[in-house]
C-alpha cells in the first residue's frame, strides 16, 4: 500500500498527537483514577460526573469550549499568548489538548478499575510497618494496577487517534499542522477522486485501532491473571 506524502504526514502527525496526549493525560489519571478507588470525600459524584463528562457530552462542544478558552482573545489563551508567545488554538498541541480530554475517562476508567481489583490488605500490611502513603502507592498499588493502567493509556491512545469532532472545531483543518487521519479522511472524501485515498487512510486508522485494542486486551488479561495469583 503506497501512500501519498500528505497521507504519511497525516499518519506521523496523528502518532505524535496522540503519543503526546497520553503523556499529558497519564499522571492526572492515574490520580483520578486511583482518588476514585481508594477515597470518599463530599462531592466525589460529582466528580466522577466531571471526569466522565467528556463521553458522553458530543466532541463538538468539548472543541467549541476549547476555542472558547484559548482562542488568542480568549480568557486562557490571550494570557498564554502574551507570556509564552505560542497559541493553542490551530496548532497540534492544540490537537494534543483535544484528543487528551476526549480520551480522559477512558484512562480514568481503567485505572479505577485496576486499583479496584488490587488487595487493599497488601496496602494496609505496609502501613503497618511504617510506610508512608506515597510509598505505598508507589511499592505496593502502583505495581499492582500496573497492567490496567498500561491497558487504559492503551486505550486511550487508539482513542486520540480516532479523535475528529473536537479536533476539527477547535484546531481546524491545516495540512501538515492539525490534519490527523481522521480530519484527512474528511478532507479526501470532499475531492473529487479522494475515494482511493480514504480507502487507504480508513484501513489503516482501522489497523492501528485494532492493533491497540488487542494490546489493551492483553494486558487486561494478564492483570486479571495476576490478580487471580494473588487471590490464590
Amino acid at each position: 500500500m503506497i501512500m501519498h506524502p500528505l497521507e504519511t504526514a497525516a499518519l506521523l502527525l496523528s502518532l505524535k498527537v496522540s503519543v503526546v496526549a497520553v503523556l499529558f493525560i497519564l499522571p492526572p489519571g492515574i490520580a483520578a483514577g486511583w482518588l476514585l478507588a481508594r477515597r470518599e470525600f463530599r462531592g466525589k459524584a460529582l466528580f466522577d460526573g466531571l471526569v466522565h463528562l467528556p463521553l458522553v457530552v458530543p466532541p463538538v462542544v468539548i472543541g467549541y469550549v476549547l476555542l472558547y478558552l484559548f482562542s488568542p482573545a480568549g480568557p486562557l489563551g490571550g494570557p498564554i499568548r502574551d507570556l509564552t508567545g505560542l497559541t493553542v488554538a490551530f496548532t497540534w498541541q492544540g490537537a494534543a489538548l483535544a484528543a487528551a480530554i476526549v480520551a480522559f475517562p477512558l484512562l480514568v476508567r481503567s485505572v479505577r478499575l485496576s486499583v479496584e481489583a488490587a488487595d487493599p490488605r497488601l496496602e494496609q500490611a505496609a502501613r503497618t510497618l511504617g510506610k508512608g502513603p506515597w510509598q505505598v502507592f508507589w511499592r505496593i498499588t502502583l505495581p499492582l494496577s500496573a497492567p490496567g493502567v498500561l491497558a487504559g493509556a492503551v486505550l486511550a491512545f487508539a482513542r486520540c487517534l480516532s479523535e475528529f469532532g473536537a479536533t476539527i472545531t477547535f484546531v481546524a483543518n491545516l495540512p501538515g499542522e492539525t490534519r490527523t487521519i481522521p480530519i484527512a479522511i474528511y478532507s479526501v472524501l470532499q475531492t473529487p477522486g479522494g475515494e482511493a485515498a480514504a480507502t487507504r487512510l480508513s484501513v489503516l486508522a482501522v489497523l492501528l485501532a485494532l492493533v491497540a485494542l488487542l494490546i489493551s486486551e492483553w494486558l487486561a488479561r494478564r492483570m486479571r491473571r495476576q490478580i487471580g495469583l494473588a487471590d490464590a
